[in-house]
């Protein structure tokens, strides 16, 4: 099973750029995205399910803001839509498909390199997903996170880490969190199979830094530690450019 994750930072603006031939060229299993910035009535659904995948949407109440998604081939035997959270689920930040024992999540971080009022949401949502994921996992111990983060964990995962140390989505405590998040039981899917420096699935849109490669690495497949041994494969497509970020994928014998 081929699993990708892709902020398309608006599909729309990635439809026009030619996301449905990269996908039926790709063709994952089930392809979780982030920030639609579109209601679902905006989306045009007939183009994915020509190719065969099912569509759910969960979108923010705020038009052309945040949004996510999952296009699967596979017949999920729930979706589940948010946290039952309102104020995150009002930004229309997670969706959840289950299959037998595994569940698949699509999640979109916020960011807070707005200012500190938005920092401040970012790191009061990291300790209550936290505390969704722990108490999910009672439930539904077999977890795969794909998505956003918008955290580079370790300084491999940013071009230059002296220079963003003060910058949101490099912070202390934002790193921090993401060792007490592993910490609980989770595996950094592409870290597993991909120990070189320069990989990267964010680049900013100024001064060339994609073609210069100045990027982050903040989409992320996060899998529990009891699916490690079904781990088969990971990458980033840092050439696919519907988008400031690229895809990720993970592979995996489910």
């Amino acid at each position: 099973m081929k699993i990708i994750t892709y902020n398309v930072n608006g599909i729309r603006s990635a439809l026009g750029k030619g996301l449905i031939d990269w996908l039926a060229k790709e063709r994952p299993d089930i392809l979780c995205i982030q920030e639609t910035k579109a209601q679902p009535d905006q989306i045009p659904t007939i183009e994915f399910e020509r190719l065969g995948y099912q569509c759910f949407w969960y979108s923010a109440e705020k038009k052309g803001y945040s949004g996510v998604g999952l296009l699967s081939l596979h017949q999920p035997d729930r979706v589940i839509e948010g946290m039952d959270i309102e104020p995150y689920d009002r930004e229309g930040r997670l969706i959840r498909a289950d299959y037998g024992d595994i569940s698949i999540i699509s999640v979109y971080h916020p960011s807070g390199t707005t200012g500190d009022v938005r920092q401040e949401f970012k790191m009061k949502w990291l300790e209550d997903f936290l505390k969704y994921i722990t108490q999910l996992r009672l439930e539904r111990p077999k977890l795969i996170i794909s998505g956003d983060f918008n955290i580079c964990h370790k300084p491999i995962d940013i071009h230059d880490p002296v220079g963003n140390a003060k910058s949101s989505g490099f912070l202390p405590e934002e790193r921090e969190w993401m060792d007490r998040f592993i910490a609980s039981g989770f595996i950094d899917s592409f870290r597993v199979f991909n120990q070189q420096p320069h990989q990267y699935t964010w680049w900013s849109f100024r001064a060339g830094a994609r073609s210069r490669n100045l990027g982050w690495r903040i989409d992320y497949h996060m899998v529990t530690e009891n699916l490690q041994d079904a781990l088969r494969g990971a990458s980033i497509l840092p050439h696919v450019t519907h988008s400031d970020h690229c895809p990720a994928v993970v592979e995996m014998e489910l």
